[in-house]
């Protein structure tokens, strides 16, 4: 009794006649803004009305195709990179990492082969060393007789000094400067010193062609290297970085060797990389003990977690806070640690999947630099009589390094996207306006248009549908007349 009512209504109410169907297709096709459908409908013409057919057919076929093509564009997140070069009156000026290339003073080294291994062993966090089997059991035996032995504090005070008499000259932008403006880290040559640390405000340069003047005394006699170990070279390396980050000498750092004046001439780069999916940064990633996000500090900061967790304890030259490893703890634990993460990928740099993708913005300082020898004869002398060393140590010790800008500029590489989601709309709209003549509104004509009909279709068929059986229906159980006198005429 209920789909009866149902079918019921239907038929009063919601199917309207077809003479009212074909009508409202007849107002549709006048009134819509879909151009070319009326002419299909009003023509008299059969010829015209199959000219107009196809026109109408073959632009909605262009359109759809050329939809696809940019959807099918843009969903291959596309990018572009611009450059753009920005002059401005004055520039932060980066800072500069210097490190002896002679690591440890020789008076306090007893045993250089076994400092060097130890320091191996250390900087392995930071670059891949690789030790070779013959030095095991003598480092063996340096470490059970001395396990009270701190490599940091060793370094630290036995390694390279920054003082008046290993900086003979500093000079930035006209003013001195001195051994207290440079702060000690940490790095893989041991003791360094880094000039403009976090990024003071007053290292700026207002004018080009001029910047830090530097000049270093190596003492060889006094530092020295293993050259059985491949340490061989003598001079001063640095590594030009931003202030907000810390130093990376690996594959980065620049050399001057001893007798040599260097001019370095620098750039600022800027670069911008986009999100994922369009570039490979993640802007959401922040790092525990750095300001700022960059792929060095992060892997360090991975790095740290996984030798945490592995050998409870954290070495010094890795950034955090937990308990100090000793020596043995290097050599039993950490070193091996180093490896596995190495080995296993545990932290990757580069693509957005990695442990550290590529960084949102970065800068960088692109170097230029030229050689020339120290000093004439009259420098030479000059110096001899200033410090009271002979000519032959001025030319085996002395380092000139000049760091300036090449000119007051920076320069900005940004990928963009390609085609942003307001440029596909537009260009959805421009083929639909181009090959149609359709607009938002005619769209939401055609969908309204479509819905009515899908709708009258679902009503028609569920009229059309076939009757359920009354079951409970008593009167379908009694004989009908007809059955009552075939009865009566067989009886």
């Amino acid at each position: 009794g209920i789909l009866e009512k149902i079918r019921l209504c239907l038929i009063k109410k919601l199917l309207p006649h077809w003479e009212d169907r074909r009508k409202y297709n007849e107002e549709f096709a006048s009134s819509t803004s879909f151009h070319g459908v009326h002419n299909i409908v009003h023509t008299q013409s059969r010829a015209r009305r199959v000219l107009w057919l196809l026109i109408v057919a073959g632009c909605l076929a262009i359109v759809i195709w050329q939809i696809c093509g940019r959807f099918i564009y843009y969903f291959s997140w596309p990018t572009t990179t611009t450059v753009v070069v920005q002059y401005v009156e004055n520039i932060k000026f980066p800072a500069v990492t210097f490190c002896n290339l002679n690591r440890f003073q020789a008076h306090a080294v007893s045993n250089l082969k076994v400092i060097f291994l130890i320091w191996n062993i250390v900087s392995a966090i930071l670059q891949k060393f690789a030790m070779e089997d013959k030095y095991s059991q003598e480092l063996n035996d340096f470490l059970l007789g001395n396990q009270n032995f701190s490599i940091k504090e060793f370094t630290r005070k036995n390694g390279f000094y920054l003082n008046s008499s290993t900086l003979l000259e500093c000079d930035f932008f006209g003013k001195p400067c001195y051994p207290q403006d440079f702060e000690h880290v940490f790095t893989e040559y041991g003791n360094c010193f880094t000039f403009n640390h976090n990024d003071l405000s007053a290292r700026r340069v207002s004018l080009s062609g001029r910047g830090l003047h530097l000049l270093f005394d190596v003492q060889q006699d006094k530092f020295t290297d293993e050259p059985t170990l491949g340490y061989t070279d003598a001079g001063i390396t640095f590594v030009i970085h931003s202030p907000q980050e810390l130093p990376r000498f690996d594959g980065l750092g620049l050399l001057t060797p001893v007798g040599m004046h260097a001019q370095v001439a620098i750039r600022q780069l800027k670069s911008i990389i986009q999100e994922y999916p369009w570039g490979e940064c993640k802007p959401d990633i922040k790092l525990q003990y750095h300001k700022i996000y960059n792929t060095n500090g992060c892997l360090l900061e991975c790095k740290a977690r996984y030798i945490q967790d592995w050998c409870g304890c954290l070495p010094f030259i890795l950034p955090g806070n937990g308990t100090e490893c000793d020596l043995l703890k290097f050599y039993k634990c950490v070193y091996p640690a180093v490896y596995d993460i190495e080995i296993k990928g545990l932290c990757t740099v580069g693509t957005h999947n990695s442990t550290c993708p590529a960084p949102c913005e970065e800068t960088d300082y692109p170097t230029t630099i030229t050689y020339a020898k120290f000093g004439g004869e009259k420098a030479i002398k000059y110096f001899s009589t200033k410090l009271k060393k002979s000519p032959e140590y001025i030319r085996q010790n002395l380092v000139r390094i000049e760091i300036k800008y090449h000119d007051l500029s920076y320069k900005i590489t940004q990928q963009q996207k390609a085609l942003t989601i307001s440029e596909l709309f537009s260009e959805v709209g421009g083929q639909l306006g181009l090959f149609c003549g359709a607009s938002m509104i005619t769209i939401i004509e055609l969908l309204e248009y479509i819905f009515t009909n899908f709708c009258w279709m679902c009503i028609f068929l569920l009229l059309k549908a076939p009757e359920m059986p009354q079951w409970n229906n008593p009167s379908q159980n009694q004989p009908t007349e007809k059955e009552k006198k075939r009865g009566i005429q067989e009886c």
